[in-house]
């Protein structure tokens, strides 16, 4: 194994593993979520709300804490609270950061509960909502996805997601009001389709909604980041989003071959403009600057239309290599076979 699993073999007492399942026990009711990702700050008061709020809820559960590769201590605080409560905890440990929503892939993968709820580890999202998505689910409800209220974010990205929010839609026919809180549910029959799934780039709200019969949205609370700061920088949010549009919908390269035919026709029409002009006027040089701006933005034009392109290029070079999409170094957890 590597040095990093041979430092939480030493200080946890842990026998790390990568078992082989075991279908003979017994699926727990509910299966949490949750992705880590230098979350060493937080996670000790996550462990002290999250608990009391499942054993409240008297169901069975268990709690799937992934560890994305996390360079801070995150991986041996998730050691030592698996030896607390090995019953209910499972730690899956990846050899490398691969992303909030490979995690969350990695996690289902890994879940045994008829319902799954995920949740991130900054308690911007209260544990204590579980209950009200999972009453959500018993009724028979297969995605419930959630509304934020009075979110406790900038102002900019307020405004931001909510201009994405409305181009997506618009795009991709997916309605999702809140498409960035990842406290959302799902019934064991959708999380078994994502499973089946091999994308090497997604958007898990937007592609369960696409495998949801009957989806639901409630409000949630929302509050301030307890410790750190948030892993999404601006470009990783643009990045995001180009992977929910251009993974959910072909409409941006119809829109673009649709612009083209409107620039071809009023470049033709401005050409045959020109020439009437020379030959009524004479030769003109006070249009000269007026040519250059209609040749820079029909360049920068073409340069989006060549990245728009690569989007898909990239997406489909991606899958056909055929890379392991995350690689998971081991697991803690109870062995019930025996």
């Amino acid at each position: 194994m590597s040095e990093q699993t041979n430092d939480l073999n030493a200080q946890s007492g842990l026998d790390l593993h990568v078992p082989a399942g075991n279908p003979a026990v017994e699926p727990p009711e509910l299966t949490v979520v949750i992705p880590v990702y230098n979350e060493e700050a937080g996670l000790q008061t996550l462990f002290d709300r999250l608990y009391p709020a499942l054993d409240a809820l008297h169901a069975t559960y268990e709690v799937i804490f992934i560890n994305d590769g996390s360079r801070d201590r995150s991986p041996l605080i998730l050691s030592d609270q698996y030896r607390k409560r090995p019953d209910v905890t499972r730690v899956v440990l990846f050899n490398g950061n691969y992303g909030q929503h490979m995690a969350i892939m990695a996690g289902f993968s890994q879940a045994r509960g008829q319902s799954v709820i995920t949740l991130d580890a900054d308690l911007q999202n209260p544990p204590e909502e579980i209950g009200n998505l999972l009453a959500k689910l018993r009724e028979g409800y297969d995605y419930v996805g959630t509304i934020r209220q009075n979110r406790q974010d900038t102002w900019f990205r307020r405004h931001a997601s909510r201009a994405m929010n409305n181009l997506r839609e618009k795009i991709t026919h997916i309605t999702m009001t809140d498409q960035g809180c990842m406290l959302r549910g799902y019934s064991r029959q959708v999380v078994q389709m994502l499973n089946q799934c091999e994308e090497g780039r997604t958007f898990i709200p937007a592609l369960a909604y696409t495998f949801a019969n009957r989806p639901i949205e409630i409000e949630v609370t929302h509050e301030e980041r307890f410790a750190g700061e948030s892993k999404y920088s601006l470009y990783s949010l643009i990045r995001l989003n180009f992977d929910l549009v251009t993974g959910f919908s072909t409409m941006p390269l119809q829109a673009f071959s649709l612009l083209g035919v409107v620039l071809a026709i009023g470049s033709t029409a401005l050409f045959f403009l020109l020439l009437l002009r020379r030959f009524v006027f004479g030769a003109e040089v006070e249009g000269v600057f007026t040519l250059f701006a209609l040749v820079f933005a029909l360049i920068g034009v073409l340069l989006f239309g060549v990245g728009l392109l690569g989007e898909y290029i990239g997406r489909i070079y991606e899958q056909v290599r055929g890379r392991p999409r995350f690689v998971i170094q081991a697991i803690l957890e109870q062995d019930h076979r025996g």
